[in-house]
């Protein structure tokens, strides 16, 4: 297996959504107004897209196209926010529902509607105002390594509860949700599953029964993990992605009948990230035109199908054919556990810590 390269891709995607993160200053300058025919997308540095597809936008609309990658998503917003009043690009994309709340609140962006929403399901699209519209999503989900389990003669865990049983114990690695987004985002499916009154006392059921925590998702899935690994680890549970197995698949130096690993995507067992895009410029602004076609852009059949084997993200629009490697290795979750973006904004700093006061001291 390519380790590498699945390594770059799946640490990119832990990384592109952050918990919280140290306002930091601009690190672009804005770019008058009068630069009609480039258009700036502000982004996380994780994006990624097809230089044949990025060109299509280009000759179709006579531009050329900046991609301003800014750190993590948490520290592009940060950018964004204090560049508000002279923006540093026209679009900014890469903004999940974990930060969704703090986006809104800043006022960064101005109202558009895509007619391609009404190819998006409305399940994803979380601002009714359409300042942030959805462009794709992933599901933090707990992995496991299926060679481990058959070999221990193990039924792999199927729900969050499972991993408090004595059998289980000490299989499973986590990140801290303070310093790593898949963390984070499994702390909420916590909250979301047990509710803030009792998702504490699970946690202290995982302390109990040997959970490991670590920094960061590339510590936990390839040291920690069995799989992930190569055997050097001794934890067979994993907290990461929903597209993790047909990742390993794609990146597999020989070909695999099935992936080597599996999640587990039983009802409220997982939190799913929804990233949006939202137009930073004024109505006014000569580029507007263009802005509102680069979201009509990443919302069509042609720029979703591309996000896939690009940043392992599944396409919001329900019309986008998925590539055959995530048709025969990846499971979507049915009902992944909910938690408001604005519960999230409000709350967020105090379940981090009260989780760190439970499992860290």
């Amino acid at each position: 297996m390519k380790r590498s390269m699945i390594l770059t891709i799946l640490l990119l995607l832990a990384t592109a959504c952050s918990g919280p993160t140290p306002v930091s200053a601009p690190t672009a300058q804005p770019y008058p107004p009068e630069s009609a025919r480039v258009l700036r997308v502000m982004t996380h540095d994780s994006f990624d897209i097809s230089e044949e597809v990025l060109a299509a936008f280009e000759t179709e609309h006579n531009v050329e196209v900046e991609i301003l990658e800014s750190g993590d998503a948490g520290v592009a917003l940060n950018q964004a926010i204090l560049s508000k009043d002279n923006p540093l690009a026209d679009v900014f994309y890469g903004v999940d529902n974990t930060l969704l709340g703090r986006a809104l609140e800043a006022g960064i962006f101005t109202p558009y509607r895509s007619p391609l929403l009404d190819e998006i399901p409305a399940n994803l699209e979380l601002d009714a105002q359409h300042r942030a519209l959805p462009v794709d999503y992933g599901d933090v989900c707990l992995n496991y390594d299926k060679t481990w389990f058959a070999d221990h003669d193990l039924t792999p865990p199927t729900r969050l509860e499972d991993l408090t049983r004595p059998e289980y114990r000490g299989l499973t690695v986590v990140e801290n949700p303070a310093t790593s987004s898949p963390g984070l985002a499994f702390l909420l499916a916590t909250v979301g599953h047990f509710g803030e009154d009792g998702y504490l006392d699970y946690w202290r059921a995982l302390r109990e029964n040997d959970v490991l925590v670590v920094e960061g998702w590339e510590e936990a899935y390839w040291s920690q993990f069995t799989q992930g690994s190569g055997g050097e680890g001794d934890r067979p549970l994993v907290v990461s992605y929903a597209s993790s197995p047909p990742a390993a698949v794609y990146f597999s130096d020989e070909p695999l009948d099935e992936a080597p690993t599996a999640a587990v995507v039983g009802d409220e067992s997982c939190f799913r990230q929804i990233e949006f895009v939202g137009i930073l410029i004024p109505p006014d602004n000569p580029r507007r035109d263009l802005a509102e076609a680069w979201v009509d852009f990443m919302l069509s059949t042609r720029f979703q199908e591309d996000i896939p084997l690009h940043m392992f993200m599944f396409p919001a629009n329900e019309n986008a054919a998925l590539p055959e490697v995530f048709v025969q290795f990846a499971v979507i979750p049915e009902h992944p556990a909910q938690v408001d973006y604005t519960a999230i904004e409000s709350h967020r700093q105090q379940w981090v810590e009260d989780w760190a006061e439970v499992m860290l001291r």
